[in-house]
Parts: C-alpha cells; structure tokens; sequence
C-alpha cells in the first residue's frame, strides 16, 4: 500500500484525513496521522481501516525522519515556521511534500535541490492561500485565452459565523486561530495600488477604510486591506495591471468597532503588562484610560472613544464583559493583544451547535476588442459542524486533492511551488465543486475607477 503521511492532526486536519479514509481502499491508501497527542490522532482516525495514529515529536530528529522515511508522500499540517526541517527530511529521503502555509524564503531555498531530485514541493494549498490562487488564474487564464488584458483584480476572503449562529453584535465569532484575528494588519502599512497608483495604509487606520461587498442570499460584507497586495503581481502574472487589492472580509461595523482597540492600544504585541495574572478585565480597560479622581471606567471609555451611551458600538463592548472587576486574566507576562485575545475568547468561541462560513469574492476587470468588462466571481462555504467546519474543509480538502493527484502522477511539474498552473488548479477546482466549494461567476459593467480622483 502507498502510505500517506499526515503531521498534525489539528482542526483544519479533519476534512483532510476524511477525505484520504474514504478514498484509501480504491486507491490502496495506507494513511498514519502523527501527532504529539496520540489520543487527538487517534480520534482523527476513529478507528477506520487502513490508518494508523501515531505519536511524532518534530523535534526527535530521529523519530522524525524514521516516520518520514517509510512515506510515499509527506503532508504537513503544522504552523509554517516548523516546515522546513520536514521538507529537508523530505529531500534527504526523496518524498514529495504538500503544505498549506505561504512559501517562505527558507523552502523556496529548497527550490533548486527539489526540481534536480524530480520532487514536488506544494504549498499555498488551502483556502487562503490556496483556493484564492486556484479560482482567480483559472478566470484570469481564460481572460487571457480570449485575447483579453488585466486592468483590475481584487480579492478578498473572510472566515465568518454562518448566518444561523450569528448571535452577537459583532456579527463574528472565531473560526480559525484567534492569535491571527487579534494581530491582523501589523507588521507594517497595508499596500496596494489603485489605477496605477500606489496605496499605502498605516495600521492606526486600516480598520477604517473599508470597502462594501454584497453576495446574494448573505448580504452586505466589508473588507479591509491586506498588508501586501503587491507580491501577488508577478505570482499571476499582473506585473503592469493598474488596480490590484487584496482585502480580509467581516460583516459590516466590524471594523469600525474593532478600530476602537486599535486606537485604545489593546491589540499591541510589543510589551508585557506588569501582575497581568492578577488583573481583572475591568483593570485591563482602565489601563487604557486616563486616571479621573470621579469618573468611572465607563465615562472614561466612552469620553476617550467619543461614543454615547445608547450608541451600537458602546452596546458591543459591554457585551464583551469588559468591565467586569470579577473576571480575571489569569495570564502571566502577558501582552495587551494576548490579555485581549483571552477576552474575546470567552465571547467570540463557537459554541457546539454553531456552524462556521468562509466567502471569498473575486473581482476581474480587463480589456477585450476594446471594450472594458468585468466578471465577479462569489463563492460562500457553510460548515456542517464543529469537526468538519467550512475552515477545515476549504483548507483541508485542496491538500488531499493535490496529495492524491501528486502521488498518482496527474501533477508532474517538480519544485516547490504554488498552485497556479493548469494541471494543478484544473482538477482541484473541479473536484472541490462536488464537496460544495462553487463558485458562480457573473459578468458585470466593468467598475474601474477614476483616475481624476486619485
């Protein structure tokens, strides 16, 4: 039997090894999920013929490489940062190797060493970064085909609550690493470029500059920037395209109310708060706050945000418990993102009969016969539960397509690699519309912009 070797067996592995399961007597699978939980892997795995859970220490060198050595191919659910020793186990014993994460410069480094062995190294492979590569070349190809130019391209992607469990006033709830929500937009200004010209963000405002779609049957969403739309240009091909904007979708208001812990200093990262352990929400908040010899931790809040008692944006932070002098951080050395993290924690969870919602909206602009068009292309993803979550299933089902295609040889290009070529992002796409990830294009009147007001 050809073994599949899965390391990590995390949420967004459970679609992924389900897949792999059903598909492993007609394809003569053998699937060993490792995992530094046997009992998580264990669970994974429920039993099912045909695969093995084992415990895997990444950082028993030994252990490692004796796991990755018996495999025909190598998955690796891990956080990108811990890849790399596993995809030079991988050229060592010469076994192809599929990631999820973004390539960062240490695989690409792999690069060379990866085509000389004939190895495929994918990797960008799951929804975002995956899907989003795999749906927007296939329009843009066929734009092409047709003889057409790229003026615009604009892409964005949220994971949601689905509409059933959207029973806050945030409209939101965590779906994927909260760390990664908490943080999003730091690191440097968000950067883009609109009719030829190049758009910066700082932080401090991103949250504030929004931009408004709308998908049938779900309504209004909003978008704010992603840090670095620029690098996508070469990727697909863009390098002289006038607008191109990546952006990360919440429903409307969420930004807006989100900027108030921008501004207020709750998202920092760069610095511990001193006794965190021992503070209570309540003393976390004041903390942001000016000292008043009378006024209360309320007035203050509301006096430094310019919000009044029965505006929306006071009522979604009392819902988040933030005043409570009861609740305790129970966080060492904590920093004000980590402290806030552990308060939206116990707001924003999902609860077990939620459900989960990945939309991605794709906007094509381009020239043909001298005419300007546009194709609009909406694809909305609701999960079935919280094991098989719409996260878990646009993340891991691109990863067990690729794998399988790879091993039986319909993927032959060797390198590492992202998903953008035909024989990749063909079958893929094709497939993963008979697992509900469709996506409907409509030809709309090309949106553009004008020049004159930028």
């Amino acid at each position: 039997m050809r073994t599949i070797l899965i390391i990590g067996a995390g949420r967004s592995a459970s679609s992924l090894i389900r897949y792999l399961l059903l598909k492993s007597e007609s394809e003569n699978l053998h699937i060993v999920v490792a995992d530094l939980s046997l009992a998580l892997a264990e669970k994974k795995i429920n039993k099912q013929p045909n695969a093995t859970p084992i415990t895997l220490n990444i950082f028993d060198v030994e252990e490692r490489k004796a796991a990755i050595e018996k495999a025909s191919i190598v998955i690796s659910m891990l956080p990108a940062y811990l890849h790399i020793e596993i995809a030079k186990d991988c050229l060592q014993f010469k076994k192809h190797l599929v990631t999820a994460s973004y390539i960062s410069d240490a695989m690409m480094e792999l690069d060379e060493e990866a085509r000389k062995n004939n190895l495929i190294f994918m990797n960008e492979i799951g929804l975002d970064p995956g899907i989003d590569h795999m749906s927007a070349m296939k329009v843009i190809d066929e734009i092409r085909s047709r003889g057409g130019k790229m003026l615009l391209f604009e892409s964005f992607c949220g994971g949601l609550v689905a509409p059933e469990s959207d029973n806050n006033l945030w409209n939101y709830k965590f779906t994927w690493a909260p760390r990664n929500v908490v943080l999003a937009g730091q690191g440097g200004a968000a950067k883009f470029i609109q009719e030829g010209t190049y758009k910066y963000i700082p932080y401090g405002s991103l949250f504030r500059r929004t931009e408004f779609l709308e998908v049938e049957g779900y309504g209004k969403f909003e978008a704010y920037s992603n840090r670095d739309s620029l690098k996508y240009r070469s990727i697909y091909g863009l390098d002289d395209i006038l607008t191109l904007y990546r952006g990360t979708i919440r429903r409307v208001g969420f930004s807006k109310a989100w900027n108030m812990f921008v501004q207020l200093g709750m998202t920092d990262d760069s610095y511990i708060m001193e006794d965190s352990e021992n503070m209570s929400y309540r003393q976390f908040t004041n903390s942001f706050l000016p000292y008043h010899p009378t006024d209360s931790v309320e007035i203050k809040m509301r006096l430094i945000l310019k919000i009044d008692q029965d505006d929306i944006m006071w009522d979604k932070l009392l819902e988040l418990d933030l005043f409570n002098p009861n609740k305790k951080v129970n966080l060492p050395n904590a920093t004000p993102a980590q402290i806030l993290e552990k308060i939206l924690t116990d707001s924003w969870t999902l609860e077990q009969d939620d459900k989960d919602m990945i939309v991605m909206y794709h906007k094509f602009g381009y020239e043909l016969n001298g005419e300007k068009k546009q194709i609009d292309s909406k694809m909305v993803c609701i999960g079935d539960d919280q094991t098989y979550t719409a996260m878990a299933k646009t993340v891991g089902l691109p990863v067990a397509i690729a794998t399988l295609l790879i091993l039986n040889g319909k993927i032959t290009t060797p390198g590492v690699q992202l998903p953008i070529n035909k024989e990749v992002y063909l079958p893929i796409l094709d497939e993963l519309e008979s697992y509900g990830v469709i996506f409907n294009e409509q030809n709309m009147p090309y949106f553009g912009y004008n020049p004159d007001l930028f």
